[in-house]
This record gives C-alpha cells, sequence and structure tokens, in this order.
C-alpha cells in the first residue's frame, strides 16, 4: 500500500474517532447535564481512551465548544451557518414568501440538533462562567444570523412594507430560538413538522404581504 493511500485511511479513521466522541459527548451532557458527565464515561462510550479525548480536545470546555458548533453545522467542517449550502440557497430564493420557507425549514434540522444541547449549555454556563466566555461575543450569536436573513428578506417582493428589517430580525430571533422550539416540542409535544408549518405560517402573517 501506498504512503498517500496509508495516510488518508489513517486520516479517516481518525475523523471517524473524533465523530464518535462528539457524538458520545453530545448524547451524554444532554442526557446528564456538562457537569455531571465525566471524560471517562464519554471515554467509554465512544470506545476509546479517555487520553484519546485528552489528545484530541485538550479538556471538558473544548469538547463541549466542538460538540455545540458540530451540532450546529450538523457535521465538523469548519463552515459557518452563514455559509452553508442550505443558507445561501433560502437567500437566493426570488420571494420573501420563498425565502422564508426555505429558512424555517434548515432551521428545523438545525434546532432538532442542538436545542436541547443549546439548553444544557445554558444550564452549565450558569454554574460555569468560563463556558459563556467559548462563545464570547457582543450580541446573542444567533442574532447575527436572523439579521442577515431579515436585511434580504425585506427587500423581496412580497416582503410588508411596513415592517422594519431590523423588527423582523427581533421576531426571527424570537420565534425561531431553541427556547419556544423545545417548549412545542418537547413540553406540547409537536411533531416538528407541525412547528415548521407553526412558524412559517405566524412569520408569514408578520413579515409577508397578505
Amino acid at each position: 500500500m501506498s504512503p498517500v493511500n496509508e495516510g488518508g485511511k489513517r486520516a479517516a479513521k481518525a475523523r471517524q474517532t473524533r465523530l464518535r466522541m462528539l457524538r458520545a459527548a453530545g448524547e451524554l451532557f444532554v442526557e446528564r447535564g456538562y457537569g455531571a458527565t465525566p471524560l471517562q464515561d464519554i471515554a467509554d462510550r465512544a470506545g476509546v481512551a479517555v487520553q484519546t479525548i485528552y489528545f484530541t480536545f485538550r479538556n471538558k470546555r473544548t469538547l463541549l465548544k466542538e460538540v455545540v458548533d458540530t451540532a450546529i453545522g450538523g457535521d465538523d467542517e469548519p463552515i459557518a451557518v452563514m455559509d452553508r449550502p442550505w443558507f445561501r440557497d433560502a437567500l437566493d430564493a426570488e420571494t420573501a414568501e420563498d425565502q422564508l420557507r426555505a429558512h424555517i425549514a434548515g432551521s428545523r434540522q438545525v434546532l432538532e440538533r442542538v436545542a436541547r444541547i443549546t439548553e444544557m449549555v445554558r444550564i452549565a454556563a450558569a454554574g460555569d462562567p468560563e463556558i459563556a466566555g467559548l462563545w464570547q461575543a457582543d450580541t446573542h450569536p444567533r442574532y447575527p444570523v436572523q439579521e442577515s436573513v431579515a436585511k434580504t428578506l425585506m427587500s423581496k417582493p412580497g416582503a410588508r412594507a411596513d415592517v422594519s428589517a431590523e423588527h423582523a430580525a427581533d421576531v426571527l430571533f424570537g420565534l425561531l430560538s431553541p427556547e419556544l422550539y423545545l417548549i412545542l416540542v418537547r413540553d406540547c409535544g409537536w411533531p416538528s413538522e407541525r412547528w415548521e408549518q407553526w412558524a412559517f405560517e405566524t412569520l408569514c402573517t408578520q413579515l409577508c404581504q397578505a
């Protein structure tokens, strides 16, 4: 076997192991909470030595950040949400209604992965200020995403002329939040498809012409 093929196989195996550790960490953090989950338990579930976790992620906080980032993106590629194909395709929609529909469909997929993890992080950050510092920003990290959506949305045919992009960003930020998603899907028992349709109908009324 050539050195190139051997190196490629090693890299692929290392990536699979990394994803397995992230998946195990995400599951246990949600099941038990961040503080109540030792790294050894994550290693056991992932089928690796605990030293492998330290070697790959250095510490538990870094592992947590990688869990969150991977859940948001859906993979471990270093691609921001606003550079993801689903997000760019939604921005390219011709009308406000079409963009809104596509954006909510993509948001649903993200929330299915990340809503429970977001709640866990909020609880963990309350007891460990350094966790909040992992996402240091002047504004909530979700807000610039919705602000970008709103600016494009409100400039398209079918958008309400009496609604500003700033107001639209606030409405999108609130209605597409992980907190509200969990209330309706987890606590009220809505299927995620029902949440998607409700979010579209509600936001369409708020932001699009009748």
